[in-house]
C-alpha cells in the first residue's frame, strides 16, 4: 500500500456500531465490564482508548512499524523512551539538537545518572569513537533542528549493530512521507505529532513507533505507568490531519524549494541551510534516505547582527512569529531566543545557532505571496 493510501486508510475502520466512517471520539475514562476480567478490550483510558488506539495504529503503519504509542507531547514521548534506560547508561546524541530535547536530557535525566554526549554526527566516525560498553542509545535528529543537518541513519545503525545499542530517530522534520528510519535499520522512531502529522497547529502530542517486541513491551508499560497519554479529542484531530499528510508535505516541499532558492540569491542573506542544495553537507545522504527535502529552512544574515534578525521576524506579515512548525500556515522564528534559548550561548553557537539565524516553517500558501512577504521584510 502506497503512503498516500495509508495516510487515509491505515489503522482506521468504519465504526462497527453505527458505520461512521470517521473514528468516533471515545470521550470516556472507563468501560463497563461484563464480569471481572471480562471486557471488550478496554478497561481504563489511561491504559487504552479506542480513538487513541486507532491513531497509534495509523502512525505505526505510516512508519512500517508493528507498534505505536501516543503521548501528551513530543517531550513526553522522549521521556518514555529514556526511562527504558538505567543509571550509568550513556546516550550519544547530536550537538545540533532541538532545545527541548537537550533540556530534558541535561536537566531531568542527567541527575538520575544517565550520561549524555553531544557530538558532531555529520561523520559516523565521530559517533563510533564515542561508543563504549556503557553506550545504550544513539539519539538522532535528521534533518536537525534548526541547522537542517543530515545524519546518516544507515551508517549509525551499522556501528551500533551487535552492541546492544538502541538507534532512535526523531523523524519530526521529515515525516513518514519523506523518510522511514525503521526501514533503514533504526529501532525506534519518535515524532512530535504536534508538527506535520497533526498539521494544523491545534494539537500538542508525541508518538513512538517500533517493531522491536521488547522495546514495545517497555514502551507500553511506561506509557501506562507514567500516564502521559494524549486525549481522545486530540487523537481524533490528528487522525483527521494525517488524512491529508501526503498532499500537505508535497506542497511544503514545493514551496520550501522556491523559498530556499530565493534566499540563496538575496544580497542580505549570508548562508541558507536546506538539504536540497547540492552544496549542503551530506546532500547525497539526504537524497538516498529521503524522498524530498521538506519545508524547513534556516538562514543567517550578512553581518550576523541580532538586531537585524529581530527586525526581520517582526516585519513579516504572512509569516507568523511563533514557536513550533509543520502547520499549514508559514511560521518564522529566531532559534537563539526562542526554541533554543535553553541551550547555553557558547554551546548553541558551536553548532551554528548564531544571533542572526532565522528559521522558517514554510506553509502551503501560494508561494508567490510568501516570496513577496520575505522580500519586503528583507528590504532595508
Amino acid at each position: 500500500m502506497k503512503i498516500g493510501t495509508k495516510a487515509i486508510h491505515a489503522g482506521v475502520h468504519p465504526d462497527e456500531a453505527t458505520g461512521a466512517i470517521m473514528t468516533p471520539i471515545y470521550q470516556t475514562s472507563t468501560y463497563v465490564q461484563d464480569g471481572v476480567g471480562k471486557h471488550k478490550g478496554y478497561e481504563y483510558s489511561r491504559t487504552q482508548n479506542p480513538t487513541r488506539h486507532a491513531l497509534e495504529k495509523s502512525i505505526a503503519a505510516l512508519e512500517n512499524a508493528k507498534h505505536g504509542a501516543c503521548f501528551g507531547s513530543g517531550l513526553s514521548a522522549i521521556d518514555c523512551l529514556i526511562k527504558i534506560l538505567n543509571p550509568g547508561d550513556e546516550v550519544i546524541s547530536t550537538n545540533d539538537l532541538y532545545g527541548g530535547s537537550y533540556r530534558i536530557f541535561k536537566t531531568i535525566f542527567e541527575k538520575y545518572g544517565i550520561v549524555f554526549h553531544f557530538v558532531d554526527m555529520l561523520k559516523v566516525q565521530n559517533v563510533e569513537e564515542m561508543i563504549n560498553s556503557k553506550t545504550k542509545m544513539i539519539w538522532i535528529e535528521t534533518p536537525t533542528n534548526p541547522m537542517m543537518n543530515i545524519i546518516d541513519i544507515k551508517g549509525m545503525v551499522s556501528i551500533a549493530k551487535g552492541k546492544d545499542i538502541m538507534v532512535c530517530v526523531d523523524n519530526t522534520f521529515a515525516t513518514p512521507y519523506l523518510q522511514n528510519p525503521l526501514d533503514l535499520g533504526a529501532d525506534v522512531v519518535m515524532h512530535s505529532v504536534t508538527k506535520y502529522l497533526g498539521g494544523h497547529s491545534d494539537v500538542v502530542m508525541g508518538a513512538l513507533v517500533t517493531s522491536d517486541e521488547e522495546i514495545a513491551s517497555e514502551m507500553y508499560r511506561i506509557q501506562n505507568s507514567s500516564g502521559g497519554v494524549t486525549a481522545p479529542m486530540d487523537s481524533f484531530l490528528v487522525l483527521r490531519g494525517i488524512k491529508t499528510l501526503h498532499i500537505r508535505i508535497q506542497r511544503h516541499c514545493e514551496n520550501g524549494e522556491k523559498i530556499a532558492k530565493f534566499l540563496k540569491n538575496h544580497s542580505r542573506v549570508d548562508k541558507v541551510y536546506w538539504p536540497g542544495f547540492e552544496s549542503h553537507v551530506n546532500h547525497e545522504i539526504a537524497k538516498n534516505q529521503m524522498r524530498g527535502f521538506g519545508g524547513m529552512i534556516s538562514f543567517t544574515l550578512q553581518g550576523n547582527r541580532l538586531e537585524d534578525a529581530l527586525a526581520i521576524v517582526k516585519k513579516v506579515e504572512l509569516f507568523s512569529l511563533a514557536e513550533s512548525l509543520g502547520g499549514v500556515e508559514s511560521l518564522i522564528g529566531h532559534p537563539a531566543t526562542m526554541t533554543h534559548a535553553s541551550i547555553p550561548k557558547d554551546v548553541r553557537e558551536q553548532s551554528g545557532v548564531v544571533d542572526s539565524l532565522i528559521r522558517l516553517s514554510v506553509g502551503i500558501e501560494d508561494a508567490e505571496d510568501l516570496l513577496e512577504d520575505l522580500e519586503q521584510a528583507l528590504s532595508n
